[in-house]
């Protein structure tokens, strides 16, 4: 996993899960431009009423010790993955949305 990777980070205590673009992943831990994964239907409804103004999402950063796993935020047959959801609703792949200016 790189830079800029669209990535769901599974935490634990407590538990979380944290969707967004990857920004860093050391031995330390890992940056995440993203937002809780049971926040996220809420937070495009948001995105769709307040277009074209961005609504940004939280940069954070989870020590390795926190983290159960990362996975790519990737589609499973005909299920789309979260950013495919993100990208029909908006218009906009998510990297394409957080580079607009605010």
């Amino acid at each position: 996993m790189e830079r800029d990777h669209i990535v769901i980070v599974a935490l634990h205590t407590p538990k979380e899960k944290i969707w967004g673009r990857l920004l860093t992943l050391t031995p330390a831990g890992v940056t995440v431009q993203g937002i809780d994964l049971n926040a996220f239907d809420d937070w495009l409804r948001q995105v769709m009423e307040s277009q074209p103004v961005v609504l940004p999402l939280t940069t954070a950063f989870y020590p390795m010790h926190r983290v159960e796993r990362i996975v790519m935020d990737e589609a499973a047959g005909d299920i789309p993955s979260v950013a495919e959801k993100f990208a029909l609703r908006v218009g906009l792949s998510l990297l394409e949305y957080l580079a607009m200016p605010r």
